[in-house]
């Protein structure tokens, strides 16, 4: 579903009154969908937080409300939020993962669209998820995404290469502000 950017920037706003600890309610949003909330510090821009839903388990409206209250105080690499700290958020609402069927793991490599795809690794005792915009910020190549993409699920970046995991691609529509509370654009 293609989001308008007033419907970016509605998500915005019930992610940052949710943050705040504010009930919120946003009529709309009813079908099931992916989402990720990313905070970043500003002006550093340094990541704060980023929690989501991978697959389309909640309705939209939900989701956010629950994803950005995760990642402003559940993410466990960060300290809980300060509501005193200035942050940026951003909404990523993804479409649905689709495994990469390959018959050889080096295949991986042609079908992987930097700036367009997100990853998702999933093993038998580990997973893990890095949403597009991740890969432009670091110039990765497909092979440096599919490495990054394993380091993440904590294990060897080259677990890629041995084909005992399986590789999921979504893309992402994503909304953000440009100064706390301030303009919200599209990404």
């Amino acid at each position: 579903m293609k989001l308008s950017i007033k419907q970016g920037e509605e998500l915005v706003k019930v992610a940052r009154t949710s943050i705040k600890g504010k009930q919120v309610t946003l009529k709309g949003y009813e079908e099931n969908q992916g989402v990720f909330v990313t905070l970043h510090s500003y002006p550093s821009m340094n990541l704060r937080g980023c929690i989501g839903f991978p697959e389309p388990i909640m309705p939209l409206n939900k989701a956010v409300i629950e994803a950005a209250k995760a990642a402003a105080f559940y993410d466990t690499r960060f300290p809980p939020l300060d509501l005193k700290e200035k942050y940026i958020v951003e909404i990523s609402v993804l479409s649905v993962p689709e495994e990469i069927k390959v018959k050889e793991p080096s295949e991986l490599l042609k079908k992987v669209k930097i700036g367009e795809d997100g990853l998702i690794i999933r093993c038998e005792h580990s997973s893990g998820l890095l949403l597009p915009q991740v890969f432009p910020e670091w110039n990765a190549t497909p092979e440096t995404a599919l490495e990054m993409t394993c380091e993440k699920a904590g294990l060897p970046n080259d677990f890629w290469k041995t084909g005992k995991c399986k590789f999921f691609k979504f893309q992402a529509q994503i909304f953000r502000e440009e100064e706390p509370k301030g303009k919200v654009v599209e990404a």
